[in-house]
């Protein structure tokens, strides 16, 4: 699945941006500042969650501007759309073929996975941003893992609330959301294991050269009664202001197969290397198991690697099939790629 139109209104830098890219790679070069990433930034809200960057939706609109943005993109059989409106700044809109719909329908369009500079460090940063990370590689083989994810959130910050308030909670409420919780939390806990298991079995089929092969694992919550530990934890958690135990205290937990070492042990160089090759299993394995490969939105990725290792990337991402949109400084940084590609170049939020 790929995007033949990209439009951009008040988004960022850019005022008025229109790109018709192909179905290969899609490369936007520019000076820093320029709005290459911001390009990235709005293709990744074409997808359930707050984008690569996490920022607020006001922070998104054009300084300048009326308030509000728009992000929209035509693709093969559908049209998705995005934006807030200046009356209601904190509220999305999502319409889906001209209809007004949910974040998390995105997920049955597009599956959309994304690297950025600020992540070459994961495996040594929180492990929240290492579950989001995952929970972003689940949603591209299981549309549904967004819907629970966010059901169980909701019923979660319920939970805290009536466990933070100074009447005491009622218990059948409490035992509702703690119902909730665990169902929700049985089939994400379930989907990344899916996952987890399928990511493993596939590694060793794709080749390793410049990217090594990673076994992955989940750690911090194996539970079996998420409801009765919730039960049983209501004290707990009540001191503590937040909920100790559930699928939300996972991690994810990454070792360089070849020398046996935890990725947060490795060098940063090794980091990135064993996180692009998850990457490429994960978009080889998204295009097995769905036949539709994932858009692949990589941030200044080429930056730091030698000629060599690009030119082994470019193909490996060549034979993912998918749409892959990367940025870059310097048009020379993607010389190797002999695929299909459009090249854009991009000046103070105008695209040439």
């Amino acid at each position: 699945m790929a995007l033949t139109r990209l439009s951009l209104s008040d988004f960022r830098n850019h005022s008025d941006a229109i790109l018709s890219p192909g179905t290969g790679f899609v490369v936007l070069t520019g000076d820093n500042g320029a709005g290459k990433t911001n390009i990235l930034e709005a293709v990744s809200l074409l997808a359930p969650g707050r984008g690569l960057r996490r920022a607020a939706l006001p922070a998104m609109a054009r300084q300048g501007g009326a308030g509000g943005f728009g992000v929209a993109a035509d693709l093969d059989g559908g049209s998705l759309a995005t934006g807030i409106d200046p009356v209601a700044p904190e509220r999305r809109i999502i319409r889906i073929n001209g209809t007004t719909r949910a974040a998390n329908d995105l997920s049955e369009w597009l599956s959309i996975v994304w690297l950025t500079p600020a992540m070459d460090r994961i495996f040594n940063d929180s492990a929240g941003d290492r579950r989001r990370f995952f929970d972003r590689l689940v949603l591209a083989i299981e549309p549904s893992h967004a819907r629970h994810a966010a059901r169980y959130e909701a019923a979660m910050r319920q939970r805290n609330r009536l466990l933070a308030g100074d009447s005491a909670p009622d218990p059948a409420w409490l035992s509702a959301l703690e119902a909730q919780m665990a169902e929700h939390g049985l089939a994400l806990a379930l989907a990344r294991s899916r996952l987890v298991e399928l990511l493993n079995t596939g590694t060793n089929a794709q080749p390793a050269g410049p990217f090594p092969h990673a076994h992955v694992a989940l750690e911090g919550w194996e539970g079996s009664d998420l409801a009765a530990e919730l039960r049983m934890s209501r004290a707990r958690d009540a001191a503590a202001g937040r909920t100790l135990c559930g699928p939300h205290r996972a991690d994810l937990i990454v070792t360089h197969i070849a020398k046996q070492q935890h990725a947060a042990l490795c060098s940063t160089g090794e980091q990135k290397a064993l996180l692009l090759g998850v990457i490429l299993a994960h978009a080889a394995l998204v295009a097995a198991q769905t036949g539709r490969p994932p858009l692949l939105l990589l941030d200044e990725v080429a930056a730091h690697l030698d000629p060599l290792r690009r030119a082994a990337l470019f193909d490996r991402l060549a034979a993912t099939g998918s749409q892959v949109w990367m940025t870059g400084t310097e048009p020379g940084l993607f010389e190797a790629i002999d695929h299909d590609a459009s090249h854009f170049n991009i000046r103070d939020g105008q695209i040439i």
